[in-house]
């Protein structure tokens, strides 16, 4: 899927736009539901206006709680007029933002698509009227981002895929029956997700080693409907023993449906994002790993991006992946994943990802000392 994958170092080299501001326009404050613009500081009076176009806040708390905070204050410290807005899962309103947004004098715009043809229809018309494009964490496959900025989403697999492995050989299991929740059908990030994990878990399917049980879909990233899903793949197999869940919120759908028949613990459960939930099922021993991207990183790398096109320049990088649908290599910045598990947790606090106070709470203060985390 790839040709070149830069290393967080590497791409923060790579991306040395020289963001310093001088002279500026304030940022584009819209009524629209979701929008969030602010003045911004001194900047750049020729340069353009940065539209961000988020997914959605249901399949993960990062939308909101990360991307849209570190955009932000990049946007900010550059003082580039900037807005950005969240399609809340709605595909209607995902091409209605970017229109006005084009209206509005948007000459970057920055995507998270829904699905590609959605993200593909976006792009195109961005390029039309002359507007640079960025993918940002999901490549649009068939589309004409000018450039992608994401995680090496294979590997982000691979990690739940050992992960997993690493708990059941913990917990001695005897040839366990696997179930995998995987993300959307629609999501290409999903799919890499699931080639990644599958590479590891495939080989032990084949040597009888693993069962391999239920493997579906979860439509949207939709919690609920994953709760539903895997309540159906246990009455199905009532003998699943490790359950390979692509992302946090897909995993805490499973776990909300083990504890009901007292598995809990039992059965290792993997998930993606390092949400504070995710972290909190982690300390509790619900869960048994999950992957930690570092958004500050993803974020800036994007932004250094789009504020070097906003500013009329031509930033390079030198990675790139493949689209097999629009038969191109897209120039790309992809940043390395990282396995958590009970006794690195405190990684992801001491990253400033999430706070002790945050994650600490209640009954979870006592294990966040015993993972550490003072």
């Amino acid at each position: 899927m790839r040709k070149g994958i830069l290393s967080i170092g590497a791409a923060a080299a790579a991306l040395t736009l020289g963001l310093t501001a001088c002279g500026g326009e304030s940022g584009d404050t819209s009524a629209d539901s979701g929008s969030s613009a602010a003045p911004s500081a001194a900047g750049d009076a020729k340069a353009g206006k940065i539209g961000v176009i988020l997914p959605d806040s249901k399949s993960s708390a990062r939308w909101e709680t990360a991307d849209r905070k570190y955009l932000e204050e990049a946007f900010k410290t550059a003082g580039v007029q900037y807005d950005i807005q969240n399609a809340q899962g709605d595909k209607s309103a995902f091409q209605t933002i970017a229109d006005q947004m084009i209206t509005n004098g948007a000459t970057v715009l920055m995507i998270v698509n829904l699905d590609s043809g959605t993200g593909k229809a976006v792009l195109d018309k961005a390029k039309s009227q002359g507007v640079a494009t960025i993918d940002y964490d999901r490549l649009t496959l068939g589309g004409s981002a000018a450039y992608y900025v994401s995680f090496d989403n294979n590997k982000v697999g691979q990690l739940q895929g050992e992960g997993l492995v690493k708990c059941l050989t913990d917990k001695k299991a005897d040839k366990p029956i696997i179930a995998e929740l995987n993300g959307s059908p629609t999501d290409n990030n999903a799919t890499l997700f699931k080639e990644g994990y599958d590479s590891v878990l495939k080989p032990k399917y084949d040597s009888g080693d693993y069962k391999k049980g239920p493997d579906q879909s979860v439509p949207d990233w939709d919690n609920t409907q994953a709760g539903t899903i895997f309540e159906q793949m246990l009455t199905q197999e009532p003998k699943i023993a490790g359950v390979l869940s692509a992302n946090d919120g897909l995993g805490n759908a499973a776990i909300s449906v083990l504890k009901k028949q007292n598995l809990n613990g039992k059965v290792p459960v993997t998930g993606q994002d390092a949400t504070v939930q995710g972290l909190q099922n982690i300390l509790a021993g619900d869960q048994c790993m999950t992957v930690y991207k570092a958004i500050k990183k993803e974020a800036d790398a994007a932004s250094q991006l789009a504020i070097g096109l906003a500013k009329g320049e031509q930033p390079s990088v030198s990675g790139s992946v493949k689209d097999p649908e629009g038969n191109r290599d897209v120039p790309s910045v992809l940043l390395d994943p990282q396995a958590i598990y009970f006794d690195n947790v405190k990684d992801v606090v001491n990253d400033g990802f999430v706070t002790k106070d945050e994650l600490c709470t209640g009954e979870f203060a006592d294990k966040c000392k015993e993972a550490g985390i003072s």
